[in-house]
C-alpha cells in the first residue's frame, strides 16, 4: 500500500476503536479530583513505558533511516521539542499538580491491575515480535489524539478528555498541558512512520503489520477500559 492508502486502512481503525463501547464508557465517566488523579497517574505510566517499547523496536530494527526516526521521536518525547524543554512526562507531572499531586506522587504512581497487564503485553509485543509489527502497534496509539482523523467523532482522546475535564472540574485549557500538546504533536507522529509502512510493510509483511494495528488498539481498549472502570469505583460526590 501506498502511504495515503495506509492512512486510509489505520485511520478507518482508530475511528471504529474511538467509537466503541469500551471508549465511550471511558470518556462518559464523570470527573471529581481524584478520579483525574488516578486517570493522569496511570497516563503517566503509560507515557513513561512507551520509552522502553521504541528502545525495543530500535534495536529489533536494522534499518538505520528508522532508527533515526525513532530517536527524532523520542528526542522529543525524552528531551525537549517546541512544547516542552523537559521532555512530556514533565507535562504529566504539571498537570498533576493542578490536581494536588506532588511530582514525587507521580513518579511513585503503582499500576492498577489493567495496567499491569497491558504494559507488559505491549513490552512483549514491541520485543517479541518483528520491528514492522512493532512500528505498527506503537503508531497507531497516537493516532488516537488526531484530532484532524477524529474532529467529527468528537476529537482524539487529549481533546475529549480536555472537554471532559472543563466540563466537570472547571480546569480551563491552559491549565491542561499534556492534553495541549498531545492534541498537536500526535498529529505529526501519526504522519510519522507512514513512509517506512510503505518502503516495509510489502506482501505478507502488509497484513502482519496491520494485524499488529489491530491488537495494539485491542489492548488501548483494555488500558482504558481498566481506567473507566476503576475511577467508577470512586465515589463521584
Amino acid at each position: 500500500m501506498q502511504v495515503a492508502e495506509w492512512r486510509t486502512a489505520i485511520g478507518a481503525m482508530v475511528r471504529e476503536h474511538m467509537s466503541s463501547p469500551d471508549l465511550e464508557r471511558y470518556f462518559s465517566v464523570k470527573m471529581n479530583q481524584p478520579r483525574a488523579q488516578l486517570m493522569i497517574t496511570q497516563l503517566g505510566l503509560y507515557i513513561r513505558h512507551r520509552r522502553d517499547c521504541w528502545a525495543h523496536v530500535s534495536a529489533n530494527c536494522p534499518v538505520m533511516a528508522v532508527k533515526q526516526a525513532i530517536l527524532q521521536h523520542e528526542y522529543g518525547e525524552v528531551i525537549k521539542d517546541q512544547f516542552s524543554d523537559f521532555g512530556h512526562l514533565h507535562l504529566i507531572i504539571k498537570q498533576a499538580e493542578k490536581l494536588g499531586l506532588t511530582p514525587q506522587q507521580v513518579i511513585d504512581t503503582k499500576p492498577i491491575a489493567t495496567t499491569t497487564a497491558t504494559l507488559y503485553a505491549w513490552a512483549w509485543l514491541t520485543h517479541a515480535k518483528s520491528w514492522i509489527e512493532g512500528v505498527s502497534a506503537l503508531t497507531v496509539t497516537e493516532w488516537t489524539n488526531d484530532d484532524r482523523l477524529l474532529k467529527d467523532v468528537g476529537g482524539g482522546h487529549s481533546t475529549r478528555m480536555g472537554r471532559r475535564w472543563t466540563e466537570d472540574m472547571g480546569i480551563p485549557w491552559r491549565d491542561m498541558p499534556n492534553f495541549v500538546v498531545h492534541a498537536q504533536a500526535d498529529e505529526e507522529h501519526s504522519d510519522m512512520f507512514l513512509p517506512f509502512l510503505e518502503k516495509y510493510a510489502t506482501g505478507e509483511k502488509e497484513q502482519m503489520a496491520l494485524n499488529a494495528v489491530k491488537e495494539s488498539l485491542d489492548l488501548f481498549a483494555l488500558y482504558r477500559g481498566g481506567v473507566a472502570e476503576a475511577m467508577e469505583k470512586i465515589p463521584l460526590n
